[in-house]
């Protein structure tokens, strides 16, 4: 089979399987519909007859929700990749290098603080949350990469995960300070903390949407670039490549978008850890090819998890954050186990 035809198959089911998990976020919860509610609420919408009800909760409620947690885990899984082939490891993602802690301290801080919008920013849709988590995800990318360059360039794997535990440490631990002193929010963005969609709304997803729509063209467009970054800094300024120009392109939007995801629903770990890894797997190293296959998986990860938070223990909703760690923090030890050798020298 050539690689344009599996790429094409891997695609395609990727595509199928979107399918029934959609169906099923839409119709199960702690209450549970139909096809025959489904017709219903559709009818109520478009000629005022039918379930009212149904169409509240469908088209209102369920949906929003949806539709978030399809762009959330693919601009994390997005997010995850470009960080991968910035770092040329297959261990950095927000969540690990403390760019999504970066991001929570930003967002902590202007919930807590209640940072008023300003005129510009808010004309375009964009809260002071937004903003805050965006001005601290980069930060923290930027804190991360610094230090871990102490030990090489590129950046170890043992350097950058040590020195990514330690921002996210940092981050969480004046976050907690924050919370403390003012906490007048604190169960607000305590819960918030945990990863959580019970907020979705239209009104929460079209502001998010662009952003993640621009983070995520911007690595598209840099598939290229990222693929001679795998080959080495000096070989790819050889091949013509302003490295220094592209890591900051890549820096800006995977942060961009990270950002914006985590703005939108708290901290999600390890989607863009184990996405782009599994399309790695599949499709190989290059971008072009595995950073859609990432997005899509990420997008049938969060989406399947939130689905699954909201059906073990109705009407309870688990915060999805946890059900994605659960997942995830096991297939990172693994990555950690199997990487054991090559590490060592580091430590």
């Amino acid at each position: 089979m050539t690689i344009r035809r599996k790429t094409f198959l891997v695609y395609l089911i990727l595509l199928l399987a979107l399918f029934p998990l959609f169906c099923w976020g839409l119709l199960s919860g702690s209450v549970r519909y139909s096809f025959d509610d489904l017709y219903r609420g559709f009818q109520f919408l478009f000629s005022g007859e039918g379930d009212s009800v149904v169409s509240l909760v469908i088209f209102q409620i369920r949906l929003p929700r949806l539709l978030l947690a399809l762009c959330l885990g693919a601009a994390l899984a997005i997010s995850g990749a470009a960080f991968q082939g910035f770092f040329r490891n297959s261990l950095a993602d927000p969540y690990v290098i403390g760019a999504s802690s970066g991001a929570a301290l930003g967002a902590g801080l202007a919930m807590t603080l209640e940072i008023p919008a300003l005129g510009f920013f808010a004309a375009g849709g964009l809260s002071p949350v937004t903003l805050a988590a965006f001005a601290g995800s980069l930060l923290a990318v930027f804190i991360a990469f610094a230090v871990s360059r102490a030990a090489g360039n590129p950046p170890p794997a043992a350097a950058l995960l040590l020195a990514g535990a330690s921002v996210g440490a940092l981050f969480s631990a004046l976050l907690s300070f924050v919370l403390v002193v003012k906490d007048k929010n604190l169960n607000r963005v305590y819960y918030w903390l945990l990863g959580s969609l019970g907020g979705a709304s239209w009104a929460s997803l079209f502001p998010l949407l662009p952003l993640m729509l621009v983070g995520t063209l911007v690595i598209f467009l840099q598939s290229r670039p990222l693929d001679l970054l795998l080959q080495g800094d000096e070989a790819a300024a050889s091949l013509g490549l302003d490295v220094a120009r592209t890591r900051l392109i890549v820096a800006l939007a995977a942060s961009l978008t990270a950002a914006a995801a985590v703005s939108s629903a708290g901290i999600i770990g390890f989607v863009g850890l184990v996405a782009p890894h599994a399309a790695r797997i599949v499709l190989g190293p290059v971008h072009r090819r595995m950073l859609g296959a990432s997005a899509l998986m990420g997008a049938i990860l969060v989406l399947a998890a939130d689905t699954l938070a909201r059906n073990i223990s109705p009407p309870l909703e688990i915060p999805v954050g946890i059900i994605t760690s659960l997942a995830g923090a096991p297939f990172f030890l693994y990555l950690l186990a199997r990487m054991g050798r090559r590490m060592g020298q580091f430590l």
